[in-house]
């Protein structure tokens, strides 16, 4: 009886109101955290009619050591680096990375995935997937001290 008593008082603190009790909103989850080295200086975009934006690239690297699994292996290390698009739409924080955000730097970026396509000059409809960057925590030294 608790039981179906509190699946009730959840089902309610989620419904936003609607009148169709059929109708429950699910949370979900769309968190990235990035920890790599900045690819090249930041750009600032702007689009008619829409805010300015400012666009990375964000280099993370993945290693491991190829053998038999053992952490004492001494086998040979392999990386694989992946490169990841970061645009930052936030007011503040966009200014704040248009400016401290170097080549090189290393941050850590938190924030959301974001999928979309593009059409390139060859008129061919490419995907595209970008970190939308809500918090920037730089680990450099000498950017730390500039901020």
């Amino acid at each position: 009886m608790l039981r179906r008593a509190t699946t009730q008082m959840f089902r309610q603190a989620v419904r936003y109101g609607s009148t169709d009790s059929s109708l429950i909103l699910e949370r979900s989850i769309n968190r990235v955290q990035l920890l790599g080295r900045v690819g090249q200086d930041p750009v600032m975009r702007q689009v008619e009619g829409r805010n300015p934006v400012t666009i990375f690239s964000l280099a993370t690297n993945e290693m491991w050591r190829s053998g038999d699994g053992e952490v004492s292996s001494t086998g040979d290390i392999s990386q694989k680096t992946t490169w990841h698009r970061v645009s930052v739409f936030k007011p503040g924080l966009r200014d704040v990375a248009y400016q401290y955000v170097k080549k090189g730097s290393r941050i850590l970026i938190e924030g959301k995935l974001d999928y979309g396509e593009y059409v390139d000059k060859n008129q061919v409809r490419r995907q595209a997937t970008t970190i939308i960057a809500d918090n920037i925590i730089f680990l450099s030294d000498n950017v730390r001290e500039r901020v």
